[in-house]
């Protein structure tokens, strides 16, 4: 019956409705807009116990000073048990001006890649891993880290 990422033969009890949110996590209305680029990461292979920095440019698009809630996500693509697509590691808020941009910048250690294994012990696993930036959790820049 499909994927979680592509359900084929879903079936909802109303026809009327969508099975969809109406707004993803992390959502806000404001009355400016921002723009997310230049996602890097401090360096592409991470080795276990170590740091990351992720950094992101965000930049006030709209004609007023406004606020934003710059969010930071992972997934691990190869993990030996299920996880989950998105997982909300960390967040800061930033005022901007009119026009004004800046780089923000989010420390990610292995340990926020940690998880209960199948014997429920922590770990932290060498692999793939997606790290994501964004105002929401649909909308993300997406950059690939490898934990060694």
């Amino acid at each position: 019956m499909g994927t979680p990422l592509d359900p084929q033969g879903f079936c909802s009890d109303y026809l009327d409705v969508d099975h969809e949110p109406l707004f993803p996590f992390g959502y806000g209305l404001s009355y400016a807009r921002f723009s997310y680029s230049d996602l890097r990461l401090s360096r592409a292979e991470l080795p276990i116990g170590e740091t990351v920095t992720v950094t992101a440019t965000i930049a006030n698009t709209g004609k007023v000073e406004a606020e934003e809630v710059v969010q930071l996500y992972v997934r691990d693509l190869v993990g030996s048990v299920t996880r989950p697509v998105k997982e909300l590691r960390d967040f800061t808020r930033l005022r901007l001006a009119p026009g004004e941009s800046r780089q923000i910048p989010f420390a990610l250690h292995t340990d926020q890649l940690a998880f209960h294994d199948a014997a429920m012990q922590r770990a932290v696993e060498p692999g793939l891993f997606h790290v994501m930036v964004g105002g929401n959790s649909e909308e993300l820049l997406v950059a690939e880290l490898t934990v060694v």
